[in-house]
């Protein structure tokens, strides 16, 4: 019998995120669980979930808790999918109009029960945000539809501020970390949404500390830059629990740096990289930068 011996790696000291307390944190708990709603900081473990709330930003995840897939590197639950609520959107904007929020950032569970992959509610949360909280900013953070253009279509028609789908990782690992999923399959959903709506952002980010080289993250960001993606994010794996797929090495923030440098070479309009970083974070800031630079390039080519 084979045993595999999986490495041991110490996490940093540095490495380090706000615990979750305060008085906005409490008060946002106690707005998600009366509105009966769900948060992918809450659902995924995300470690700035302390910081964020106490900065009164959330990222609400639609379409119930249970994910169809089962990716070797998330916390999401797994298993048979809950029914599709269709008095959610009404409940997340009603929860971003009494969290006062200018911008707010929706994902979901993947949906491959679905034949739209929930596309449908992701546009009736974009439409129900804008009417609840007009001027209200709206990124969607997607999953692939199963390559389902007419899904992506579903979605961009409702013109959100930005279209955010991650790679998560690079191409040799996809088997391991992203089960069900295809890295051409993402690029072309990507490359889709900017087709249909080229004034939107589109985004994407990967998690390092899986076992990628340097090789690989650099091709993942040129790849990315080919499809026409204007916002970058890398951040660091942190394992959920012993049942997740484990940390291979903590990458240091000089790394990081390097990233971020590179990744500005390539022309990404916003990079955020740090170990902490998460798709969602500073989300605001990104398509401020992205928007700035769409302007400046108008006015160099009119």
């Amino acid at each position: 019998m084979l045993v595999t011996i999986e490495p041991k790696v110490e996490r940093p000291k540095w490495l380090r995120a706000p615990a979750p307390v305060g008085d906005n944190y409490r008060e946002l708990k106690q707005l998600v669980t009366d509105l009966r709603l769900h948060t992918v900081c809450e659902s995924a473990a995300c470690p700035n979930i302390g910081d964020c709330w106490n900065r009164r930003t959330a990222t609400f995840m639609i379409l119930g808790n249970v994910c169809t897939r089962r990716c070797g590197f998330c916390a999401v639950q797994k298993g048979a999918p809950l029914e599709v609520d269709m008095d959610e959107p009404r409940r997340v904007a009603e929860a971003v109009a009494l969290m006062g929020l200018r911008y707010a950032v929706v994902t979901s569970v993947n949906r491959d029960d679905r034949k739209d992959g929930g596309a449908l509610l992701f546009a009736m949360t974009i439409e129900a945000i804008r009417e609840r909280v007009p001027g209200c900013q709206v990124e969607v953070l997607v999953p692939d539809f199963q390559g389902k253009h007419e899904a992506m279509e579903i979605v961009m028609n409702a013109a959100p501020d930005v279209l955010n789908h991650n790679t998560e990782t690079v191409p040799r690992l996809y088997r391991m970390v992203r089960l069900g999923a295809r890295y051409e399959r993402s690029l072309d959903m990507l490359a889709h949404a900017k087709r249909l709506r080229p004034q939107v952002p589109t985004k994407s980010g990967v998690m390092l500390g899986l076992g990628e080289t340097r090789e690989e993250v650099e091709q993942v960001m040129r790849d990315l830059r080919a499809h026409n993606v204007d916002i970058f994010t890398l951040g660091q794996y942190l394992r959920p629990s012993p049942k997740h797929l484990p940390i291979i090495r903590y990458v240091p923030i000089e790394e990081f740096n390097e990233y971020r440098a590179f990744g500005y070479e390539l022309g990404f309009a916003h990079v955020e990289a740090g170990p902490l970083v998460r798709s969602s974070y500073h989300a605001d800031e990104g398509v401020s930068s992205a928007f700035k630079m769409a302007a400046a390039k108008s006015l160099t080519t009119a």
